[in-house]
């Protein structure tokens, strides 16, 4: 619970019982949770510990947990994640950024990723591809073209790539529309639009997008955007910038990683 939610001074919690379930492994605990100040009114929480002793069924999701619950992520990580970084080489605080071109809140999140490289310039920002294609018909197309921009030009002129597809995003509603905004994008980034498009279309491509896509979803990320803090899920559309700000702040403090 401490390396959960340790990074909020004001909240205080209190295990009620843990209890004996008819499944050998699985036991039930139920906690108090409150904060310091009392304005809020204590409540009851509730969740199942699985064989594993490294997660919990809480509600209807599967979630990390234990001493160092965001170990393993962070190790897969490490080794998997491969989009495009800006910031320190160094993977000791690694914010993996998993988004789509043609989510809003994902556009919206990027003021706030902004404000993160300001204010831990310690930190390697990594963007990886999680298109989300059945609602977004775009996304796997500005996706590929991303992926080929950082091949062709690198990070600085994928994230120049990025920059100007989210700030164009009405653009993507329309075949006409994703043509015309995707190719302004790629020659913002100072690179040929039909090369990069020849370079989408490519199977090597193609299996780069789907196994980051892949990557998301072994995960278990199950929303964009997603920041990823040492291996840490924290979904980020609508979260306030000082909460954010404090939980990369307190999972740095955890793994002995620099901020500034």
């Amino acid at each position: 619970m401490q390396a959960s939610w340790g990074y909020d001074p004001e909240r205080k919690w209190q295990v009620q019982a843990i209890l004996k379930t008819p499944v050998d492994g699985i036991s039930k605990v139920v906690i108090l949770v409150g904060e310091k100040s009392g304005d809020q009114k204590v409540q009851a929480a509730q969740f199942y510990t699985l064989p594993d002793g490294k997660h919990i069924l809480a509600a209807d999701d599967i979630i990390p947990f234990g001493e160092r619950p965001y170990a393993d992520a962070r190790a897969e990580l490490q080794q998997k994640a491969d989009g495009p970084y800006h910031g320190n080489a160094s993977k000791d605080l690694e914010l993996v950024e998993f988004a789509d071109f043609q989510c809003p809140h994902c556009k919206e999140a990027q003021a706030t990723m902004e404000k993160i490289a300001t204010d831990f310039p310690k930190a390697r920002i990594v963007f990886q591809n999680y298109p989300l294609e059945k609602i977004h018909p775009a996304s796997l197309t500005a996706a590929s073209y991303g992926a080929c921009v950082a091949k062709l030009g690198g990070s600085a002129a994928f994230f120049s790539y990025a920059g100007a597809v989210f700030d164009s995003q009405d653009g993507l509603s329309s075949a006409d529309g994703v043509t015309l905004t995707l190719n302004s994008a790629v020659t913002k980034a100072g690179l040929d639009p039909a090369k990069v498009s020849a370079c989408a279309a490519t199977p090597e491509i193609k299996a780069q997008v789907d196994a980051s896509v892949k990557l998301a979803q072994h995960l278990n990320l199950n929303q964009v955007p997603t920041l990823l803090i040492n291996g840490r899920p924290v979904p980020i559309g609508g979260l306030p910038y000082e909460s954010l700000k404090k939980i990369i702040a307190y999972q740095a403090q955890l793994d002995g990683a620099a901020t500034n």
